[in-house]
């Protein structure tokens, strides 16, 4: 990557605004050409479409906890276990055989 280096003259002193990196980024068409129609209809730049778009991905994604990641499979393992199951475990493995001595 390279950097660019944004400086604003003013009279004989110059400001430094920032410094950017450039990232190239091959999009399909389709987002390509919506990114290009935003930036036209707004009169702003593609670059600062995409930086808009990242920013207020970021600012939108939170971090997930270990249970929200996996959330959606809790419970999803087996639908015919008792609803006690917590409460009365010791119970069901012995209905299901489990730890007993097995033929050979």
């Amino acid at each position: 990557m390279r950097e660019v280096l944004h400086v604003l003259s003013i009279g004989h002193g110059r400001i430094t605004l920032s410094v950017m990196r450039t990232l190239t980024v091959r999009l399909p068409e389709t987002l390509a050409a919506e990114i290009e129609a935003e930036s036209r209809k707004r009169r702003i730049s593609k670059s600062d479409v995409v930086r808009e778009r990242l920013q207020r991905e970021q600012s939108s994604a939170q971090p997930a906890s270990s249970l929200d990641q996996i959330a959606d499979l809790i419970g999803s393992v087996v639908d015919d276990l008792p609803r006690d199951l917590s409460a009365r475990k010791k119970e069901y493995l012995r209905m299901t055989g489990y730890g007993q001595k097995r033929p050979r």
